[in-house]
């Protein structure tokens, strides 16, 4: 069974991370849930990375906000694929944590999607997981359909009642 990491540098940030964790669970994926700060608490954040793989992860999600190091500090330590999740902030709305998170020195990259991007992280660690495991090639497959005949759906009801 495939295993997503998702970590957060502080609890305030679940809400954020919710959407990713319901995609995660929707595809059948087991998902483990940490409070990690790089800052506050670098000894955990380094034990989680380095022991990430042998604790059966094939892909870990960092949520942050702010100065938002958590997916550098875990993409220096582990070659798992690291995604960035960007949390908004009072300070500049978030865009203080994306570009922390999308802005990683050359060596160290972390994907990242938008600030508060939850379902996107879950999405995007789906289909990095999705080119070893078929049957969740094979879901991703099934919702893009599914978002399509919403789409379509939703455009034929706008032309009936134009």
């Amino acid at each position: 069974m495939s295993k997503v990491g998702i970590l957060m540098g502080s609890k305030s940030d679940f809400d954020v991370v919710k959407p990713a964790v319901a995609v995660l669970k929707k595809f059948g994926v087991e998902v483990e849930v940490r409070v990690i700060s790089a800052h506050r608490t670098p000894d955990e954040a380094h034990a989680f990375a380095a022991n990430a793989k042998a604790n059966g992860m094939e892909v870990i999600i960092c949520a942050a906000g702010k100065a938002a190091h958590l997916g550098g500090v875990i993409a220096a330590l582990t070659t798992l694929p690291v995604i960035g999740l960007p949390v908004k902030t009072d300070m500049m709305g978030g865009l203080d944590s994306l570009l922390s998170i999308v802005q990683m020195p050359s060596g160290i990259p972390v994907a990242t999607v938008g600030v508060n991007g939850g379902e996107n992280a879950g999405l995007l660690a789906l289909q990095i997981l999705g080119i070893k495991y078929p049957e969740i090639e094979k879901q991703l497959v099934e919702y893009k359909e599914n978002m399509k005949a919403k789409i379509n759906a939703d455009d034929t009801a706008l032309q009936a009642m134009l």
